[in-house]
């Protein structure tokens, strides 16, 4: 795959931003410890939104088709101002596709997002086993971020992956659906001690 130096500013940008956003939720912005937090959001936050639009960006190229991520400055200052409020409403870009998409091969395209959101909840999940003391708090909150970016990406509304994985699969889309659910409700019921 092939990144401009444009969508490489666009995902870092947005990367950044995002991880801001979730550190001010679960961190004190005005304490040392926030850098802490801000690292704890880069690689668990962060690190599932680059993945998400990766996927789809690797899925599109294979279909043949242009794809590049582009950030929305207003969605990000939005999803940072909304932090210091207490809750976070994230919608950082999207991948913009040139070609011919058919339903399908859109549906695919959008699975792929919350797919690759699943698995690293997945991965999050196992390393919290391990219980490495605060690397199992911190994986808990990777594995429970990731699966709720999952469930959020799966609502069937606007431009949602949901949506689009909707019109293309019905049985795909409750599937994912339920699977995401299932692990955001499920992860919430482990205990952290």
């Amino acid at each position: 795959m092939h990144f401009s130096i444009t969508e490489r500013e666009h995902l870092l940008k947005a990367w950044v931003a995002i991880s801001f956003a979730f550190a001010v939720l679960i961190g004190d912005f005005f304490s040392l410890s926030f850098v802490f937090f801000f690292a704890v959001a880069l690689g668990t936050v962060g690190l599932g939104f680059m993945l998400h639009e990766v996927a789809h960006k690797y899925i599109a190229t294979r279909f043949g088709c242009a794809a590049e991520f582009r950030a929305d400055n207003k969605m990000l200052a939005i999803a940072v101002m909304s932090s210091f409020f207490g809750f976070i409403f994230a919608a950082p870009g999207a991948v913009i596709i040139l070609g011919h998409v058919t339903v399908k091969k859109s549906g695919i395209i959008s699975l792929a997002g919350p797919s690759a959101n699943i698995v690293l909840s997945l991965i999050f999940l196992i390393i919290s086993f391990l219980d490495l003391g605060t690397m199992r708090t911190i994986a808990l909150y990777g594995a429970e971020i990731n699966a709720f970016l999952a469930m959020f990406n799966m609502i069937p509304i606007l431009n949602y992956d949901g949506a689009k994985i909707l019109a293309w699969n019905k049985i795909v889309y409750f599937g994912v659906a339920a699977l995401s659910v299932g692990l955001v409700f499920g992860i919430k019921i482990l205990p952290l001690g």
